[in-house]
């Protein structure tokens, strides 16, 4: 063989050597867990990169560590891509199988609905497991199709609603008033509250629902607060803390905490950035909303703290305060979420390779996360037959008026479906007339009493003279609607196109219904 074709051949194989041709990598390559991470960049999301990836990377640095999480020889390999929140999860994906020409083992994310949507169907189309402490709508549980490949390591909204089924049922309560702002991108409250609704819808109660814009400079909260004296008596809110305290406010001025109302506010991701339970801020209202707020009940995720929490937790506030993120929430339900979502996987893994199959097996490890139970880094997390993990939640409410003290009252177990009332709690309504949901229609619409019962000759008069002035009134209007017809239809359409992005979203890409309810 002539010297030049020998140097040739052995570049050749060394090259391909480098590249994973060889047995020996072969094998370091089917040991090699790659790991595609789809969060935001932007810090605005309590879910972005910054925030996140230092649990991730504590979550296998303390597999390695222990040498138990993972079989012999196998490690992680993280890339890290912005989700935007948007489109650029899904191009992200593609890219990396068409440039790279190999799918990643295992997606991490996205959180926001409208790019978890088309992830997850490329996701069960490939093959490749998707965990996220994300994609909490409703529409998300359907899981038989094109969902099938996405595992929920945090509490879907269905899970607090049918928290709030277990506490309505407590109550002996049946109707409810659902308001939420529904102003942000993400929109958060909206599928919240819509992961409620559909709980409640199965349970056939009956409910009023109002959304507002917390952002628009001309929301007036006492408008908002007089709307709900039109529906149930009790209330159950999302919105930001701010917000949440000038509807209380509005409503004790409005004579609504004196027992006939009870509120209930949704602290979304164990954050103070939604539904902050706290009435204290310092100003002159502070007075006025400890006394609004005897009135107003928390939910919030159960807290359970263990050693090792700790350390996780000081070890990523420190990593988040390094890339200049000071904030009062370091370790929140998505940092939480994320960490175990690898844990998660670990266990998945062993059991699929003790059965004789191998990581590309995504469908046989997507089956291994459900129906488990598994102690994550805050306390024991267990994920339902269909993927979803069970959601363990608080009620918090005012223990002491007088202090203001707010404290526990109740907990929710998730797994058992039992909700535990604290001892010696006592409740700020009155049960007897919150009871009476039936009589609110007759309420609100018989207000003053009756004087005289009968009809005058002059009321028949004006009976008369009434309906001959209506009638002229409605031709009137025929003629005015049927002469600008044309104009009233175009401007119809261009106010359904600019509706556009949300409702194409909601209705085509997350299946959910709940506007239309």
């Amino acid at each position: 063989m002539p010297p030049w074709l020998l140097g040739s051949l052995c570049c050749v194989l060394a090259a391909r050597a480098a590249l994973g041709g060889g047995p020996a990598g072969a094998e370091e390559e089917e040991k090699l867990i790659r790991v595609l991470v789809l969060l935001p960049q932007d810090d605005a999301y309590l879910f972005s990169l910054g925030r996140v990836r230092p649990a991730i990377e504590y979550a296998v640095r303390s597999l390695r560590e222990s040498g138990a999480g993972l079989p012999p020889g196998y490690a992680f390999q993280l890339t890290y891509e912005d989700s935007a929140c948007g489109n650029r999860a899904l191009f992200s994906l593609v890219d990396m199988v068409a440039l790279q020409r190999r799918r990643p083992d295992l997606l991490l994310g996205p959180v926001c609905e409208y790019a978890a949507a088309p992830v997850a169907r490329l996701a069960a189309h490939w093959d490749v497991p998707m965990l996220s402490a994300g994609a909490l709508a409703a529409g998300f549980g359907a899981k038989g199709g094109e969902y099938s490949h996405l595992t929920r390591v945090a509490p879907a909204y269905a899970k607090m609603g049918e928290m709030l089924l277990a506490l309505f049922r407590h109550h002996q309560w049946n109707r409810a008033t659902l308001l939420y702002s529904d102003s942000n991108p993400e929109r958060s409250c909206f599928f919240a509250m819509e992961g409620v609704h559909v709980v409640f819808q199965e349970e056939a109660f009956h409910m009023a629902v109002h959304s507002f814009d917390e952002t628009s400079r001309h929301l007036d909260i006492d408008d908002v607060v007089r709307a709900l004296q039109t529906g149930e008596r009790v209330v159950i809110m999302c919105a930001s803390g701010d917000t949440i305290r000038n509807i209380m406010l509005a409503a004790h001025r409005q004579g609504m905490t004196n027992g006939d109302y009870a509120f209930f506010n949704i602290e979304l991701f164990n954050s103070s950035s939604y539904g902050n339970g706290s009435w204290r801020r310092g100003d002159k209202h502070d007075l006025e909303a400890k006394k609004a707020y005897s009135y107003l009940q928390t939910v919030t995720l159960l807290r359970t703290v263990k050693p090792e929490f700790e350390k996780f937790s000081l070890e990523v506030k420190s990593s988040v305060q390094k890339q200049g993120l000071h904030e009062d929430d370091y370790v929140n339900m998505f940092v939480e979420g994320f960490h175990d979502a690898i844990l998660l996987y670990a266990l998945a893994l062993q059991e699929v390779l003790k059965i004789g199959f191998s990581k590309k097996d995504g469908e046989k490890i997507v089956q291994q996360t459900r129906n488990r139970t598994y102690e994550g880094i805050a306390g024991q997390v267990s994920i339902d037959a269909n993927g979803d993990r069970y959601g363990d939640f608080s009620v918090i409410g005012m223990t002491d008026p007088e202090a203001g003290t707010q404290e526990v009252i109740g907990d929710y177990y998730g797994k058992q479906g039992r909700f535990e009332i604290r001892s010696n709690v006592k409740y700020p309504w009155n049960h007897g007339r919150l009871r009476l949901d039936e009589s609110r229609a007759s309420e609100h619409t018989n207000n003053t009493p009756c004087k005289s019962c009968g009809l005058g000759e002059s009321a028949v008069t004006g009976i008369v003279v009434g309906a001959l002035l209506g009638a002229g009134l409605l031709m009137a209007f025929y003629f005015f609607r049927k002469k600008y017809r044309i104009t009233i239809e175009r401007r119809t359409r261009q106010e359904d196109c600019n509706m556009g992005k949300h409702r194409q979203l909601r209705e085509d890409s997350i299946r959910s219904h709940f506007s239309a309810a």
